[in-house]
C-alpha cells in the first residue's frame, strides 16, 4: 500500500513539474514576444489613417511609419495585396515591411479604392496619387525623394509596378493632377502580376480580375487591361525592379514573372527575379523569408537605396 501511495505521489509530483515547465515555457515566449514588438516600434513612431486623396465622398487614406533616424529617409510605399477585390493597409502587413526600419526607411502603407467600391482603373488611380502624396510631401516628412521605393504582394505587386513603370501618368492621373516628376528609385514586386490580360481570358482566368474589371464590354475590359499590364510598358529608362515569386504559383503564374523579366533583360533594365524553390502563391517558411529579405537589402544596396 505504501509502495502504490509512493508511486502515485511520484506521478503528481512529475506532472506538477511538467506543467509548471510549460507554464514557464509559454510565459518566456509571450515576454519575448512582447520585447521584440516593442523593439520594433522603437524605431519609428506611427500616424494613422492620413488622407492622401478623396475622390466620390472616399477618404483614401494611409498610415506612415516615421523612421526616428535623423536626416532625410528612403521611403517605401506598400500595397496592400488582395486580387483588387479585397484588403486593407490595416490586415496586419507590418512584418512584411517590418526589416525596412532597420535599414533606415520610413514607411507609407496605403489603401485603395477595392472593386465593390470602383472598377478597374480605380486602384491603379490611387496607387499613382499615393505616389504623387509621397512625392509633394517628402519635405514635410523628411522623405528623400531620391529614394522612393514601391513594394506589394499579388495584386498589391502589380499595383506597385503599373505605378512605377506606367508610360502615360496622365491618362491615370486625373484625380490627382500635378508637374511633380513621378520618379521611383526601384520596385519590389511580390509575386505581382504583370499581365492582366492573362487572367481575364484563357486557361489562366481568375475570378477576381474578372470582379475588378466587371460588367465592362470586352473589347472594352480588354484594352484597359492592356492599358494597365506592366509587361506592355517595358522599355529603356526604367528603375530596378527585384520580383520575388514562388516557383509553382499558379494564382499568379510563375510563368508571368519569368515572360516579364525576359522583357526586362532586353531591354537592358537592371532587374533580379528570384525564384522561392517549391513556393506557391506566398506562405513562405521562416528560412525562405530571411533568405528573401536577405536578397531585397542587397538589391537595394547595389542601387545605392541603402
Amino acid at each position: 500500500m505504501k509502495q502504490l501511495i509512493w508511486k502515485i505521489l511520484n506521478i503528481k509530483k512529475w506532472k506538477f513539474l511538467i506543467i509548471n515547465l510549460i507554464s514557464i515555457f509559454l510565459i518566456i515566449q509571450i515576454l519575448s514576444s512582447i520585447t521584440t514588438a516593442k523593439k520594433s516600434q522603437s524605431n519609428y513612431t506611427i500616424e494613422p489613417n492620413i488622407t492622401y486623396h478623396t475622390v466620390n465622398k472616399n477618404h483614401l487614406k494611409l498610415n506612415l511609419y516615421q523612421n526616428k533616424k535623423s536626416g532625410l529617409h528612403a521611403i517605401l510605399i506598400v500595397i496592400h495585396g488582395g486580387g483588387w477585390i479585397k484588403g486593407s493597409k490595416d490586415d496586419g502587413d507590418e512584418p512584411f515591411f517590418a526589416p525596412y526600419f532597420d535599414w533606415g526607411f520610413s514607411v507609407v502603407n496605403i489603401d485603395y479604392r477595392l472593386a465593390s467600391t470602383a472598377l478597374a482603373p480605380a486602384a491603379v488611380e490611387d496607387s499613382i496619387c499615393a505616389l504623387r502624396w509621397v512625392t509633394r510631401n517628402a519635405a514635410k516628412y523628411k522623405f528623400d525623394p531620391k529614394k522612393i521605393v514601391l513594394t506589394g504582394f499579388s495584386a498589391g505587386g502589380h499595383l506597385a509596378l503599373t505605378a512605377g513603370t506606367i508610360p502615360n501618368v496622365t491618362k491615370f492621373d486625373r484625380l490627382c493632377p500635378g508637374n511633380e516628376l513621378l520618379k521611383v528609385a526601384t520596385i519590389i514586386n511580390w509575386s505581382g502580376i504583370t499581365d492582366v490580360n492573362d487572367l481575364l481570358i484563357g486557361s489562366h482566368q481568375k475570378y477576381f480580375a474578372l470582379q475588378w474589371f466587371g460588367n465592362q464590354i470586352t473589347s472594352r475590359k480588354l484594352e484597359l487591361a492592356k492599358s494597365i499590364s506592366p509587361i506592355n510598358f517595358v522599355r529603356h529608362g526604367l528603375p530596378p525592379i527585384l520580383t520575388i515569386h514562388g516557383e509553382k504559383d499558379t494564382f499568379v503564374p510563375y510563368s508571368q514573372a519569368t515572360r516579364f523579366h525576359q522583357l526586362l533583360d532586353n531591354a537592358g533594365v537592371i532587374n533580379q527575379l528570384y525564384t522561392v524553390r517549391g513556393a506557391e502563391h506566398g506562405g513562405y517558411s521562416k528560412v525562405q523569408k530571411r533568405e528573401i529579405y536577405t536578397v531585397i537589402k542587397m538589391f537595394l544596396k547595389r542601387q545605392g537605396v541603402i
